[in-house]
């Protein structure tokens, strides 16, 4: 179900002294809930030696949450250079963080290789040729386009813009041995927010047996297989949680499977941020408006904005009231924000208890792809991030943006060109 009933308990039982001190609207994270997921992750994987779950820092980009992640053993799976600047900043080494990149320029490679490095992931054989320097460990993202079926949010892996086809994987682990690459890895990322967890087995299975192929064939090992992330949470209360012990079984079997038959193994990577963090974060936003035309709308003073994910995708994220019970006579509503966007809603004719002004709403699972995917649009600023301690206490993690920020990049030195005159 959404949120677990336990953040919600921790929750509620210090929300007002958060409103009091900082206002809404925030995002609040649960750092004992994020330590229970990551200790569940770890230990199920203990069977495969070199287990190592390289967190998506798309999902949530904060460098506290991030701190606590690296404790639990956690690396980092990049996307941009900012990304890896975050990860570098909570002490994170080389082969901590991998750059899973794609449409990647000469001057993103370079940067990502310099200033201490990182495992470089290559979304497209045409980027070896960028390579400003041999790497000693690459690694290729794999497409199998047709012979497997997508996942509904990536969908079809044949129209997806990412990976190599199975013929460029044996051309581009060739090109690399010629060059002298000493280390190979191999990837793939099939599947977002899945909850079938046979999918993330079979993803396994394929990988290991792709590993089996090019080894035979070029006589090489790989060190790791990382077979991405996707793995789901229940968002509606009637979704089922992930299996994370059949999927870890099923993988556990892949993987001594292998090894008897090749007699050599290579480690196990993944790359999940919403099945990490997901739950165990929340939109806490007041009610400001009502408005009764052809709907009932309910007001609140955060936006799209800040959860992007209803409006843009049409996607379902539970909403309790604070201090109301579900079981209170329920209302139809649209629950909308303030931006000029008919698709600003958290909820569309979602049944909840009435509401006055001043109500607190909570927006559950925003723990990842919540604040992340925030935006500007309308001139509407982000929210502070906070983090509910183990201890109890509160801590600010980011701050609200303000308009200096907005406006920070109307600042600048002028310069006009003439062009066709030096």
């Amino acid at each position: 179900m959404p949120m677990s009933l336990e953040f919600k308990e921790r929750l509620s039982t210090v929300v007002q002294d958060a409103l009091a001190a900082f206002g809404t609207p925030f995002h609040i994270y649960d750092e004992t809930g994020i330590i229970q997921t990551c200790q569940a992750l770890n230990k199920a994987f203990t069977p495969i030696d070199g287990f190592k779950e390289y967190f998506a820092v798309k999902g949530l980009p904060n460098p506290t949450v991030m701190a606590l992640l690296k404790a639990q053993g956690f690396g980092f799976d990049c996307a941009s250079v900012p990304e890896i600047v975050l990860a570098r900043k909570v002490g994170s080494n080389a082969e901590e963080i991998m750059f899973t990149s794609n449409n990647t320029t000469r001057e993103q490679l370079k940067t990502a290789m310099d200033q201490g490095g990182c495992i470089i992931n290559l979304d497209d054989i045409t980027l070896i040729a960028k390579l400003p320097a041999i790497p000693d460990l690459l690694c290729f993202r794999y497409n199998p386009g047709a012979t497997r079926q997508g996942n509904a949010i990536i969908g079809k892996p044949e129209e997806a813009k990412y990976g190599l086809t199975r013929d460029q994987i044996f051309s581009a682990y060739g090109q690399a041995l010629d060059l002298g690459v000493k280390r190979f890895g191999l990837h793939t990322m099939m599947a977002s927010n899945e909850l079938n967890y046979q999918y993330m087995i079979d993803t396994a299975d394929m990988l290991l047996e792709l590993a089996e192929d090019v080894s035979q064939a070029l006589d090489i090992r790989f060190e790791f297989i990382n077979i991405g992330g996707g793995l789901g949470i229940p968002y509606k209360p009637d979704d089922r949680a992930f299996n994370l012990e059949g999927m870890a079984g099923g993988i556990i079997e892949a993987f001594e499977a292998f090894k008897a038959k090749n007699g050599w193994i290579p480690r196990l990577y993944m790359e999940s941020a919403r099945f990490i963090t997901g739950p165990h974060g929340a939109l806490v936003t007041s009610v400001i408006n009502h408005k009764n035309t052809y709907r009932d709308y309910v007001g609140v003073d955060a936006s799209m904005s800040a959860l992007m994910r209803p409006g843009v995708y049409g996607a379902y994220h539970h909403i309790h009231i604070h201090g109301k019970p579900e079981s209170a006579p329920l209302k139809t509503v649209d629950v909308v924000g303030a931006l000029c966007e008919n698709n600003d809603k958290f909820a569309i004719q979602r049944q909840l208890p009435e509401t006055r002004e001043g109500d607190i709403l909570i927006i559950h699972d925003t723990g990842a792809h919540g604040h992340a995917m925030g935006f500007n649009y309308n001139g509407q600023l982000r929210p502070k991030e906070l983090l509910l301690k183990t201890d109890g206490s509160i801590e600010l993690i980011r701050r609200a943006e303000t308009m200096d920020d907005y406006f920070a990049t109307l600042d600048f030195k002028p310069q006009t060109i003439t062009p066709g005159h030096p």
